[in-house]
């Protein structure tokens, strides 16, 4: 297999905003023993690494070498084990590799049905979803240097995890490129039914016993009627991360919004103590279903900024730009987005 090289591509394809920008360089590596050859092509140049594209937004063209990732493959490892290791390439699907392991009688994952990206990306947002964290299941992933070729295994103390972050998000690690994850999974059910709305879900199904797949299916359901399809109208999801808020705070909120939810942080250290949905947040300040040019909030959920299909990305920063400001003056929050913004 030959890398891949282009010039002056198009980026639109290879973000789920659909939106559009260009590469002077986009270098697809397909295969590890292509490392060497990509090497060469970056020539020393800090490469812009590029998977599914689904926790980004691009405001201009990439100067700098775009890296593509293409890996595939997944196996499981120890497989005679009760609880094996289970590893996938960084460029696979996350969600048919969730699919994958379920069909295999493999359990720990189905709270994270249906998020879009590919498995690279989930140890660097340290994806989550329905009262569970991509790092509660993670073993290992394996990184490479572009600067100096080295490929090192990082275990979870090396990864600095946090609410939809990771040390691989900032300096020293940022310019490293996973290449595969290994994740620990059980062969037996343990189902995680923490969150509320999972739990209503089952109960509308009438599901008493849910085992692993019936919570796949339940978390599919219910991302399906909340989160627009990228396929059909461009998104990235969930646009800003979930507030955390001191104790303080939260009761001075309380006064003024009786029905403001609060979602009690057990293991946080003093003084943040408690987590706000962003959504309930915009949704007060009147966003939901609005629309400003090509650029619009998702009718169903205001957490999701959408493309109406021809938006450019400069638009949607400048209606996030909108939301965030609103938000703070209304109710003194500052919202971080959580999408990769260029």
């Amino acid at each position: 297999m030959t890398l891949e090289v282009l010039t002056d591509a198009s980026l639109r394809g290879l973000n789920t905003f659909g939106v559009e920008a260009r590469a002077r360089l986009l270098v697809r590596l397909r295969a590890e023993h292509e490392l060497e050859a990509a090497a060469r092509v970056l020539a020393g140049r800090r490469p812009f690494v590029l998977g599914g594209g689904s926790n980004l937004l691009l405001t201009r063209d990439i100067d700098a070498p775009v890296l593509h990732l293409a890996l595939r493959g997944r196996q499981v490892l120890r497989a005679e084990d009760e609880d094996p290791l289970v590893e996938a390439a960084a460029g696979e699907p996350w969600h048919r590799f969730v699919m994958w392991t379920l069909s295999r009688g493999l359990f720990g994952l189905e709270n994270l049905s249906l998020i879009p990206g590919l498995v690279g990306a989930s140890p660097i947002q340290n994806i989550g979803a329905y009262g569970l964290e991509m790092s509660e299941r993670f073993d290992s992933l394996r990184a490479w240097d572009p600067d100096s070729g080295e490929i090192r295994r990082f275990f979870a103390a090396d990864c600095g995890f946090g609410y939809r972050d990771s040390a691989f998000r900032r300096p020293p690690l940022a310019h490293w490129v996973v290449l595969s994850v290994r994740f620990r999974l059980s062969r037996r059910p343990q189902p995680r039914l923490e969150y509320g709305e999972l739990r209503r879900e089952l109960a509308a199904r009438a599901v008493d016993r849910p085992g692993a797949r019936e919570v796949a299916d339940a978390v599919i359901a219910i991302r399906r009627r909340k989160l627009p399809d990228p396929a059909r109208i461009g998104n990235a999801g969930s646009f800003f991360r979930n507030p955390s808020i001191d104790s303080a705070r939260a009761e001075t909120l309380r006064r003024e919004h009786p029905d403001l939810p609060l979602y009690p942080l057990h293991d946080a250290a003093a003084p943040t103590a408690f987590r706000i949905p962003a959504a309930w947040l915009i949704e007060r300040c009147g966003w939901k279903g609005h629309r400003q040019g090509g650029a619009g909030v998702h009718a169903e959920h205001a957490l999701v900024l959408v493309n109406h299909g021809d938006a450019r990305g400069a638009e949607i920063l400048a209606l996030a730009l909108r939301i965030q400001r609103s938000v703070e003056e209304r109710f003194g929050i500052a919202l971080e987005p959580e999408p990769r913004i260029v």
